[in-house]
């Protein structure tokens, strides 16, 4: 039986660069100072097989999108933010994409979440720790980040990222 206390980072988890304002970086502290939001259960199948994984309880977390605002993707005097799209990257090299449009202008942004909890526990590196969930895809895993280390934004079109 293992009796050591469940891993906490000491420090930042998950940084946001690129075309932002405000490069930021964020410890738990951090990220659960911003408003929450409640994911409902939901079942986490692979994509390519269709394989059921598991039923993943209620994730709690801040919108991405609140994130990306807080390090100021919307720079002035530019319209540049329509055409951004964000590189999410788990520690193990797994990436996923969202657009603008996708975050901010429909509703599958108000629960693409940065979790820290689950099943009003809070979350452990050994269960991912940030954990990034798009709750409003058909099928959840593809972008079902463990571990999100970083995000960055990229102008497409852009002469110079």
């Amino acid at each position: 039986m293992n009796d050591s206390p469940p891993l906490r980072p000491a420090g930042p988890v998950l940084s946001i660069g690129g075309r932002v304002e405000r490069p930021l970086s964020f410890d738990l502290a951090a990220l659960r100072e911003y408003e929450s939001v409640m994911l409902e259960p939901f079942d986490l199948s692979c994509f390519t097989s269709g394989r059921f994984i598991r039923t993943v309880d209620r994730y709690r977390g801040v919108q991405l999108r609140v994130l990306l605002d807080a390090a100021g993707v919307r720079r002035p005097g530019s319209a540049d933010f329509k055409r951004t799209v964000f590189l999410a990257h788990g520690h193990d090299g797994y990436a996923v994409t969202f657009s603008w449009h996708e975050l901010f202008n429909s509703p599958i942004g108000e629960s693409v979440l940065v979790a820290y909890a689950c099943a009003d526990r809070p979350l452990t590196v050994e269960d991912g720790l940030p954990v990034l969930v798009s709750g409003a895809d058909t099928v959840r895993a593809p972008r079902h980040v463990k571990r999100l280390a970083r995000v960055e934004a990229f102008v497409l079109g852009a002469s110079r990222q």
